[in-house]
């Protein structure tokens, strides 16, 4: 059973999970604050709901439960599309489709079980995310198909995680805010930024086999001023966030990390160097995302 978990674990690169999942955290604690704010006096009785312990842990969790299963859909169809890309690239020939640890139709019941799973639990939350449930699945699924004809398919995976915080805000307060969105924007910017660094990689096969990304269309070097250009707009976002929402100084605290973070994956990658690009990928942005995380909601709560 362990090592049956631990094959689908690794089909979708469950480490990942870092990226998307703290800014759903963002977006749910800021639920809870803005949800806070906007009780009055009168309200007590849906407010001690709104507050208690029973409540948020179970909104908490469904929210993760969402999380969980929206990426694992996500990833295994891409798996699944991909495999016979996969079979014939030196980089992911390892991967579990191509090696045959895991079936194609084994896949596709795995994406199949984790749709159902994420919409039983957008049911439990609200009807308005229930009703967006299937936009956010096909726009995450269709992510899968987008490297087939467009070099924008970075942007589009961006999308598909910028669906975290203004998802889990509305876990909580059933309405859209312009402060998650904002959050939402932010994200957008920073994966498709660093999913382009991750591109490079694969340049060579991409173009052998006509699939489109950004580094296949324009060459490594302008790959890479994009990549610059999407974080500058990504930390704009977050800049702005901060002024518009009022934070104090545990959230600029946090934009220090996160630009900082931004800027130490770009020094450490070059055209002619990518040796250095998973360190980019993974061990900079996961930084990023969780430590910046962490300092906003402290900021939400302490000040």
């Amino acid at each position: 059973m362990m090592h049956t978990v631990k094959k689908y674990l690794s089909l979708v690169k469950f480490s990942h999970t870092i990226f998307a999942m703290p800014f759903a955290f963002i977006g749910f604690f800021l639920g809870v604050m803005h949800s806070s704010a906007g009780f009055s006096d009168a309200d007590q009785t849906i407010q001690h709901h709104y507050f208690s312990w029973q409540y948020l842990v179970q909104k908490f969790l469904l929210v993760i439960i969402c999380m969980v299963t929206a990426r694992n859909s996500a990833m295994a169809f891409n798996r699944y599309l991909d495999r016979h890309f996969d079979a014939r690239n030196p980089r992911t020939a390892i991967r579990e489709i191509p090696k045959g640890i895991i079936s194609p139709e084994s896949a596709l019941r795995f994406v199949i079980l984790n749709c159902l799973l994420f919409l039983a639990a957008t049911y439990f939350i609200n009807k308005i995310c229930f009703y967006l449930a299937p936009v956010a699945l096909f726009v995450i699924l269709f992510y899968s198909y987008t490297k087939r004809f467009t070099a924008l398919c970075h942007l589009v995976l961006g999308i598909g995680l910028s669906l975290a915080p203004i998802g889990a805000y509305l876990a909580v307060t059933g309405q859209f805010n312009l402060l998650p969105l904002l959050f939402s924007f932010a994200v957008i910017f920073w994966v498709s930024g660093f999913d382009v660094i991750y591109a490079l990689q694969d340049i060579d096969f991409d173009q052998s086999q006509k699939l489109y990304s950004i580094p296949a269309t324009v060459g490594k070097t302008n790959a890479l001023n994009i990549s610059s250009f999407l974080h500058f707009l990504s930390a704009a976002c977050v800049i702005y966030a901060g002024l518009y929402g009022y934070f104090h100084i545990l959230y600029w605290l946090g934009i220090g990390v996160f630009v900082g973070m931004l800027l130490y994956q770009h020094s450490i990658v070059k055209p002619n160097d990518l040796s250095r690009v998973n360190i980019a990928f993974m061990t900079a942005n996961g930084i990023a995302s969780v430590v910046f995380s962490l300092f906003v909601i402290a900021d939400l709560f302490i000040f």
